[in-house]
């Protein structure tokens, strides 16, 4: 794999997570900017309706992301990743204008957050496809990690943001706006950012379009050689399998046992996304600082929380991923998440926090574990479900595939943003030990459910799953060493002519 060809896999990757960045960073600023009275004078709610506004605008956004993934699938399959990421950006942008609108009331903002909470849905089924379909088999788990990645830079920009804004500008419009109004910077790049890329190899394969493929393939790998060849040659022999297969069948190849199991795994990976308990303490995390006893300092140790996870996220992409693979980082981290919870139970029981003292030895033990939990779960769950669900399914199904396993994970993001402040509240210590029981569970899902795709080509897969849609790839590369071979001969017969 050439420098250059390293170079625009890194460039169109993480370009396209700019979405993921985005996801994070408006789910995490309006926790903030909610609080702020500059925002309740403007919008004209009084203190006692700010957990009705506080719930709508979560709300809102996860419903707009959970319905666009229903109707994302016929537009990216229709007209292609690149632009419809771009099209998801505009719709995000058009919502985030919305959001600045001062009226009398909330009804603009809740519209916006509404619009946005769709083009963040298309961009979270469009990109993690998009980075599959584009990256080196090589170093795919180190780019499909990046939408992680992203999201803990967008989370940690949020919570410094909103700390920023509290703490050095005064009670006036400016305070909220400008907060929502910097979304339209990364907004902007993401749309604009696609105009210097080249479409999906496999999507336009996929449509007949082989030149443009081949093209677009050599664009992103940098250099045209046999290996070149041989990659584009088993990526069409896998599409024309599919298609003299499933010829004329639509949803009915879900049904088929390698596809319905891939299916059944998307759709638990994600919840088993929010039942290691980290989605719920990323949304309530100065809540949850103060039942362990962080006291007047939690937005603050907040702020450094989203530190962690960047840092995590990083070493996990740079150094572990294409080492331990797909099936040990979740077994692993499950394992280690549910003894850190184990922990803060234990703490929070025999210690309880007390209004007023200050942090304990106690309550930095627990905060210990909190962080070493965040760092555990984006060595792991975080980038690993994202990863594994845009790599499992076949050319025909990867949309519908991923758009499932997304649609999974904003349901479930829902409903786990609405339990947490409840459980924080009315089981305390208890709630960490559920939690501890959830992600050991999960051992057990990692090691029987899980397959190990590390270093696998996307076409691979159908062996990996035991799908009769599986190709002889070694035969595919043997003829296209032949065809190289054969023109090699007809040149030279020709120059000597």
């Amino acid at each position: 794999m050439s420098r250059l060809g390293t170079f625009r896999a890194i460039y169109l990757v993480a370009l396209s997570c700019i979405g993921s960045f985005l996801f994070a960073y408006d789910t995490g600023i309006v926790g903030g900017i909610l609080t702020l009275q500059s925002f309740q004078t403007d919008m004209k709610y009084s203190a006692k309706h700010k957990s009705t506004v506080s719930s709508n605008a979560a709300s809102l956004l996860q419903a707009g992301a959970f319905f666009a993934c229903f109707f994302v699938w016929p537009f990216t399959a229709r007209l292609g990743r690149r632009w419809s990421i771009a099209l998801a950006s505009l719709i995000f942008c058009i919502g985030c204008i919305l959001q600045l609108v001062k009226v009398n009331g909330l009804g603009a903002f809740y519209a916006g957050r509404t619009i946005s909470g769709v083009g963040v849905g298309m961009a979270t089924v469009i990109i993690p496809m998009y980075s599959a379909e584009m990256a080196p088999k090589q170093i795919r788990g180190a780019l499909g990690s990046m939408f992680q990645f992203f999201f803990t830079l967008g989370v940690m920009t949020s919570y410094w943001m909103d700390y920023g804004v509290s703490q050095d500008l005064p009670a006036s419009s400016k305070q909220w706006r400008i907060p929502i109004g910097l979304q339209l910077v990364p907004g902007g790049l993401l749309g604009l950012g696609m105009l210097l890329t080249k479409e999906s190899v496999r999507w336009l394969a996929k449509r007949g379009r082989h030149e443009e493929a081949m093209a677009s393939l050599v664009w992103v790998r940098g250099e045209n050689t046999v290996e070149t060849k041989e990659e584009f040659a088993e990526i069409v022999a896998g599409i024309r399998e599919e298609e003299h297969i499933t010829e004329g069948v639509t949803w009915k190849e879900c049904l088929l046992p390698a596809n319905r199991f891939r299916v059944l795994i998307v759709i638990t990976l994600q919840i088993g996304v929010q039942l290691t308990g980290n989605t719920s303490l990323a949304y309530f995390a100065p809540q949850v600082f103060t039942a362990v006893g962080a006291g007047h300092q939690a937005l603050l140790i907040s702020g450094f929380f989203g530190v962690v996870k960047v840092v995590s996220c990083l070493f996990f992409l740079l150094f572990l991923v294409e080492r331990i693979g797909r099936k040990w980082s979740l077994l692993l981290g499950a394992f280690l998440m549910g003894t850190y919870m184990l922990i803060i139970a234990i703490l929070t029981a025999t210690h309880p926090p007390k209004a007023g003292v200050g942090l304990t030895s106690t309550a930095v033990a627990s905060l210990t574990m909190i962080y070493l939990e965040a760092m555990t779960y984006n060595c792991s769950w975080g980038p690993v479900s994202w990863l594994y669900m845009s790599e499992i399914f076949p050319t025909r199904l990867r949309e519908g595939g991923i758009a499932i396993g997304t649609a999974t994970q904003w349901l479930f993001n829902f409903v786990f943003s609405q339990i947490t402040p409840h459980a924080v509240n009315n089981l305390g210590w208890r709630t960490f030990l559920m939690f501890a029981i959830f992600n050991w569970s999960l051992v057990a899902y990692s090691w029987f459910f899980i397959k190990e795709t590390k270093g696998k080509s996307l076409e691979e897969m159908e062996i990996v799953f035991n799908s009769t849609q599986a190709i002889d790839f070694e035969g595919v590369r043997k003829q296209v060493r032949q065809q190289i071979t054969h023109d090699d001969k007809a040149t030279v017969e020709l120059k000597e002519a």
